[in-house]
């Protein structure tokens, strides 16, 4: 079996290659950067600018049994709400799902994987933090939060609409925040658990870590392993309808703060400042998920945080002596 994991420089894209390297597959990795922290595993990596036709129509090649299409322009709240992204966000985007679905219409790909997110629901569905509603039905009438669910959601559409006409065979996930080692901590696209992992790693007992707002915003976050598990359970299985894939434990920024202190074995004191926070209440809704590929999550919120915190206070502690 061959796959190609577009986005492989990134982090699900990483892990990503790692499993189908397990599962004896033969990969091939493109991104227009490689994985910052660890050398790619795929057979053949390729350093592409999917925004580029002729480089996305090579990145395809003569296709695959499964594509991966991950690449995107992204990142945490302090890259998506700010506002000063937004362009950039939509346009590359855009281009560079336009060219894959150029490049699949003209070569054999037996299934393709899209990955949305959790982005493209509307705001007003998101206003109650104990009580979000991000069903997959309930994503119309459409008013998703940023331009980066905007875009996600044109792309859905696109990718719906090729499978109709092309006869692509076609998924598509809608991640929510998705965590785990090895992914950005300290560039500005880091998503709220690795920021806080860092911030909680780089504070001394006692000391101050900032969030954004009040803290009383939640979220649901997915460890990479599951997600992973429910990526390849997706595309190999026969629900052609955009599915959640995210975990249903709903937390505030302020408690999994806390639950990152209380891994690091640390007290800290919460310093709530102004800053991008994004809706306030979001969580995946795993009805259809559980129904239609008899998925759910595995692990917990604290046991992915172990793993992730570990990770990160390696990479803090590294940095540090480097400095």
């Amino acid at each position: 079996m061959r796959a190609i994991v577009l986005g492989a420089g990134g982090f699900i894209g990483t892990h990503l290659v790692r499993r189908l390297k397990a599962e004896g597959y033969w990969v091939r990795g493109v991104d227009v950067k490689p994985p910052q922290f660890a050398p790619s595993e795929a057979d053949e990596f390729l350093l592409l600018d999917l925004r580029d036709r002729l480089a996305c129509a090579q990145a395809i090649g003569d296709g695959s049994d499964e594509l991966f299409q991950l690449a995107a322009d992204m990142g945490g709240a302090g890259y998506i709400f700010t506002g000063h992204h937004d362009a950039d966000i939509m346009r590359n985007s855009a281009m560079i799902n336009l060219n894959v679905i150029d490049a699949c219409a003209a070569r054999p790909v037996d299934r393709l994987f899209y990955a949305s997110s959790a982005c493209v629901y509307p705001s007003e569905n998101q206003l109650d933090p104990a009580a979000p509603d991000c069903a997959e039905a309930s994503v119309y009438p459409a008013n998703p939060d940023s331009e980066y669910g905007w875009e996600k959601l044109f792309s859905e559409r696109l990718y719906l609409a090729a499978a109709r006409n092309y006869g692509h065979t076609t998924r598509i996930a809608r991640y929510h925040n998705v965590f785990g080692p090895e992914g950005a901590w300290a560039d500005g696209r880091e998503k709220a658990p690795a920021a806080l992992c860092r911030k909680v790693a780089e504070a001394s007992n006692g000391g101050e870590v900032e969030i954004w707002g009040d803290g009383n915003q939640t979220r649901t976050f997915l460890y990479i392993d599951d997600c992973i598990d429910a990526t390849l359970a997706l595309i190999r299985s026969d629900v052609c309808e955009p599915l959640n894939v995210g975990s249903e434990e709903l937390v505030s920024i302020n408690q999994m703060a806390e639950m990152i202190a209380d891994i690091a074995g640390k007290r800290v004191r919460l310093k709530h400042v102004d800053g991008p926070q994004g809706v306030r209440g979001r969580s995946s809704d795993n009805r259809l998920a559980k129904q239609l590929l008899g998925w759910e999550p595995k692990a917990s919120l604290r046991a992915g945080l172990e793993q992730t915190y570990d990770w990160i206070a390696a990479q803090v502690a590294q940095a540090t002596v480097a400095a």
